[in-house]
């Protein structure tokens, strides 16, 4: 005996691994622009960022974990990363920990997403997009070059500092999307706190 009931978790999952497919998916096609790079430090510019963020504040941390995930795996026999890259030809290079910086940001931003859920407003927002999506790639990023190169702090921090428009401007972005997405669908990320 069929019930509705006994249907619901086999369609929840279901439902949440297209959701993860769809952006992982949105990941990868936002990096199919490619890449400019900008400075002697050689980091890329994308919108792949852009769709981690999406994926953080939309999905929640878990499944915008797994969808970040998802792209590195198939990165490691796809060039699925922007300019044609693989998972490991990004890892073997000084901007490894850009990529590496996805994993905590979405989980981040997941994370304090629930939190100011079950409303999900357009200022709290940026500050959680700019957080995860900046500050926190930056900080592994930033890390990262420094284990690969011979720059300084100081120096790793002002190569990047002419990536921080674009970097606002996806975190508003985002922020306006999910905004406008949160609304439409209210409960897509379960709150964290009771109110």
């Amino acid at each position: 005996m069929s019930t509705t009931v006994d249907r619901a978790p086999a369609r929840s999952a279901t439902r949440d691994l297209a959701q993860i497919a769809v952006f992982a998916a949105l990941i990868v096609v936002l990096g199919l622009p490619g890449q400019i790079s900008i400075g002697s430090a050689g980091v890329p510019i994308t919108l792949q960022t852009l769709g981690v963020m999406l994926a953080g504040s939309l999905l929640g941390w878990r499944k915008g974990a797994l969808s970040v995930l998802a792209v590195m795996v198939i990165g490691l026999a796809l060039p699925v990363l922007a300019g044609g890259r693989t998972t490991l030809t990004s890892l073997a290079g000084p901007t490894a920990g850009f990529l590496i910086g996805w994993i905590p940001a979405v989980i981040v931003i997941g994370l304090l997403t629930a939190w100011i859920m079950p409303r999900y407003r357009l200022v709290p927002g940026l500050l959680i997009n700019f957080l995860g999506g900046i500050v926190v790639i930056y900080a592994v990023g930033v890390a990262g070059m420094l284990l690969r190169t011979e720059l300084t702090l100081g120096g790793a921090i002002a190569a990047n500092t002419v990536f921080l428009p674009g970097d606002l401007v996806k975190a508003v972005v985002t922020a306006i999307v999910a905004t406008q997405v949160h609304k439409a669908r209210p409960g897509l990320i379960a709150p964290l706190r009771r109110k």
